[in-house]
């Protein structure tokens, strides 16, 4: 493979993905992967190997996304640019809770809510996630929903407004 790639594997599930309340920032390990889910990384790892090798491997600064790293059986770099998005006073709260405060605005136009930071913020450090690794031909990053799903709309889309029509799940590879 010789055009530039960027492979993104959202998180192993967390309690908190399993309950439905929002982790953002909140530092949740991965709860211990079960049969169905080292299947689905072994089909994943076979699909990497065959678009890799990488030119770098990262993982975001919280725990989940480096567990899921080292369950891959990969050595990363922390890069703190895949953070994911800072929920503020919703994270550790249902998601339900959370559509019904913010409504139809987390769908339609997500980059005109503020949360624990506003959501151009995210979009700033994806920028500079593009910026940075840009030079490189293909990256693999272990990341978050929300950050994968602003990075995918913004790629395909030039703006982050379509990133709550897209669903990534946990375990889940996206290649942009």
């Amino acid at each position: 493979m010789t055009d530039k790639k960027t492979a993104l594997v959202r998180h192993f599930s967390t309690l908190y993905n399993r309950e439905g309340r929002l982790q953002g920032r909140r530092d949740i390990p991965i709860t211990v992967p079960d049969r169905r889910e080292r299947a689905a990384m072994a089909r994943n790892r076979d699909f990497l190997a065959l678009i890799g090798p990488f030119d770098c491997v990262l993982a975001s600064s919280l725990v989940r996304t480096q567990m899921t790293a080292a369950c891959y059986g990969l050595a990363y770099r922390v890069e703190p640019l895949l953070d994911e998005l800072d929920f503020g006073p919703y994270e550790g709260q249902p998601r339900a809770d959370f559509f019904r405060a913010v409504g139809s605005a987390w769908f339609d136009a997500p980059q005109r809510l503020t949360l624990g930071e506003p959501l151009t913020q995210l979009q700033a450090r994806i920028e500079g996630f593009i910026a940075r690794y840009g030079v490189n031909t293909r990256v693999l990053a272990f990341g978050h929903g929300a950050w994968i799903r602003a990075f995918v709309s913004l790629r395909r889309f030039g703006t982050i407004a379509h990133m709550n029509r897209l669903r990534i799940g946990n375990n889940e590879v996206v290649v942009v």
